[in-house]
């Protein structure tokens, strides 16, 4: 695959070093250059081939010439007065701009990255889909994020979650070449065990990825328990329903050993009822599931509601009874936008304003 940009230039930062070593060898170069180069832009992270210094200067000048080499430009960046979260609005080569977050736990710091420039999945309750899919991400502009917010803060990333804008298996091939560069040893190194890759069900590419063989962590965002009321809150569910759904969860363990985690989102009155407690539990119990319940982040276009604090208890109670391992998402800048697609949204509002 090219993984060209829009002005038809190979994105040099999107390449294997295998590939690296063929195009180089194209170009006259010595097989070294490649891991040399491969190096620069995912060890160092360099931020242009004029911070390349030990590469021949010629080389550099064909680099240049030849390939892009994927560096995003901060546009905004907001952070949380409550827990310090700094949410980073990127601006890409063709303008668009994508969101990333930047969280500090105790076990290390967290990096959720877009992988979609908007999103076309349409669920209710996120600002990402408003304004529909513009395009998915090249594996460089995805890999671009963590490295960028890795400088900006001047710490090291150890979890990353592509759960930001856009359907991770929407972007499928981008997405798994990703995946093989953030884990090379010979980049960040990052290890998979320590990647979660979110998707609203997908399910043909859901086993597809398992047979990837990958040892990340799988998030499903289920969010109901019944087909009827996925319907409502999530039009994917049109395409596939949670008996295939659940097909595809025993699929990707039985391929791969890892234990799926169910995302739900609480919207109150809506999903967080006694009976939608015990519905969830009776399909996360057979599959060993983790379920991460997630208090709504309400949005401004949507008139869905947070679920009260003591009916969460009381659903994340009920689950527990029935042997079900499950956390309560903790709210991470809650105080700036920071619900999927806010920041994105309210940027390109005022733009259209000016």
């Amino acid at each position: 695959m090219a993984w060209e940009n829009r002005n038809g230039k190979t994105d040099i930062k999107s390449l294997s070093l295998s590939e690296l070593e063929q195009e180089l060898a194209a170009l006259g170069e010595k097989p070294f250059r490649a891991g040399q180069l491969y190096q620069w832009m995912h060890q160092k992270l360099a931020r242009s081939y004029k911070d390349m210094t030990n590469l021949p200067k010629g080389l550099r000048e064909k680099l240049a010439s030849a390939y892009a080499c994927t560096t995003l430009r901060q546009v905004q960046m907001q952070e949380s007065r409550i827990d310090g979260t700094r949410k980073f609005l990127f601006a890409l080569e063709d303008g668009h701009v994508v969101e990333s977050v930047w969280m500090r736990y105790k076990h290390g710091n967290s990096v959720c990255i877009s992988s979609q420039v908007g999103c076309r999945m349409g669920c209710r309750f996120c600002a990402s889909t408003l304004g529909g899919l513009v395009r998915g991400l090249l594996p460089g502009e995805m890999l671009d994020q963590v490295y960028a917010i890795s400088l900006l803060t001047g710490e090291r990333v150890s979890n990353v979650v592509v759960m930001g804008t856009g359907e991770p298996l929407d972007n499928y091939d981008s997405l798994v070449r990703f995946l093989e560069l953030l884990t090379d040893e010979k980049g960040l190194h990052i290890s998979a065990r320590n990647i979660t890759v979110s998707t609203c069900g997908l399910a043909p590419q859901m086993r597809k990825l398992a047979r990837e063989k990958l040892q990340i962590t799988l998030a499903l965002s289920l969010h109901a328990a019944t087909d009827e009321k996925r319907r409502s809150l999530m039009p994917v569910a049109n395409r596939y329903g949670i008996g295939e759904l659940m097909e595809a969860c025993r699929e990707y363990f039985e391929q791969t050993g890892r234990r799926i985690t169910f995302e739900y989102s609480l919207v109150g009155g809506v999903n967080d009822t006694r009976e939608d407690a015990r519905l969830l539990a009776a399909l996360a119990g057979p599959l060993r599931c983790h379920v991460n319940l997630i208090p709504v982040n309400p949005i401004k276009e949507r008139d869905y509601v947070q679920s009260e604090a003591g009916r969460i208890q009381v659903f994340k109670n009920m689950l527990e009874k029935n042997g079900i391992n499950v956390t309560i998402r903790r709210e991470m800048g809650r105080d700036i936008d920071g619900a999927c697609g806010q920041l994105r949204r309210s940027y390109m509002q005022e733009d259209q304003t000016c």
